[in-house]
């Protein structure tokens, strides 16, 4: 395992805690070679061993739960899935929650001591879900944000491919603009500081998305919906089902989930917990407080 010594990433960490008033934590970017020779990066957290593991979803990266972090204040993992932040991209552009998972797992085995409590956004809950029915050992408590199995993906990739209609700027003013003209982020500042995770300078000077997503989104949507559909063969709700830790899904009222996903959501898991938030698809950024709330509760209470 590399540790980089690099830390200007977290130059935004101690105004955010300021605002917050929270201490500024430790934080590490880690990064592991896969057994294929790809690369898993990640951000870690805090002093001693994680206790909680938090997924992006697509098209966005680790530093998306910044600010969950700074108000939960316990040690984490913050993981860049593939194609995402500062991970390899696949050559086989294969982004499925299946394919993460498996990546995600070898990388919660090397970095994780203790079962995770387990916090996935979008795509990256879908991600979670796999790795906590077939991994069980690595996982305290599921946390789901605006996603469940087998939801209508049409809506919600229509105003992705839209937006990733356009994916080089003349600056980085001009990306945030874009992506406040399509809700995306909460106030100017966070949408500045997202997409300046999210971007890179080319030597040009012209400023483009850093995750694959972007550059391949018609063929990620594809893919996603074809695994979906694979998974529809037997039952996309197999693998959450399958789950035996607690499971909570938090739902942005103004999200990705149409009330039949809720629905069934709560049918299929009658035991879990279903919350609905004031909030859009990412909650991470828009009610992060709630989100640090959860994960906090859920160490608190005994492990199964």
């Amino acid at each position: 395992m590399a540790v980089a010594q690099d830390t200007s990433e977290f130059r935004y960490l101690p105004a955010q805690a300021a605002m917050l008033g929270t201490t500024v934590p430790s934080a590490e970017r880690i990064a592991l070679t896969l057994p294929d020779g790809r690369t898993l990066s990640a951000l870690r957290f805090g002093a001693g061993e994680p206790e909680v593991t938090l997924l992006h979803g697509a098209g966005l990266n680790a530093h998306t739960w910044d600010t969950v972090q700074l108000l939960l204040g316990r040690p984490a993992l913050a993981i860049d899935l593939a194609g995402h932040g500062d991970s390899s991209w696949r050559e086989d552009l294969d982004y499925s929650p299946v394919s993460l998972a498996a990546d995600v797992a070898v990388a919660m085995a090397e970095w994780t001591r203790d079962p995770q409590v387990l916090i996935g956004h979008s795509l990256g809950g879908l991600t979670a879900s796999v790795v906590a029915a077939r991994h069980p050992q690595l996982v305290r408590e599921l946390i789901l944000v605006d996603i469940v199995p087998g939801m209508d993906t049409d809506a919600a990739p229509a105003v992705l491919r839209d937006f990733y209609q356009v994916t080089e700027f003349a600056d980085r003013d001009d990306a945030v603009d874009r992506a406040q003209a399509f809700g995306f982020g909460g106030s100017r500042e966070d949408t500045e500081r997202g997409v300046f995770f999210n971007t890179r300078v080319r030597e040009d000077g012209r400023v483009e998305w850093k995750h694959h997503f972007a550059h391949i989104i018609g063929h990620a949507f594809d893919a996603l919906n074809a695994a979906n559909a694979k998974a529809a063969e037997t039952d996309p709700w197999a693998d959450l089902e399958a789950v035996r830790a607690p499971v909570t899904l938090v739902r942005g009222a103004r999200g990705f989930l149409a009330d039949t996903d809720a629905a069934a959501f709560e049918r299929r898991l009658p035991n879990a917990t279903a919350i609905t938030v004031d909030a859009g698809h990412n909650v991470q950024e828009t009610d992060p407080a709630l989100l640090a709330s959860l994960a906090s509760d859920a160490l608190t209470r005994p492990s199964r």
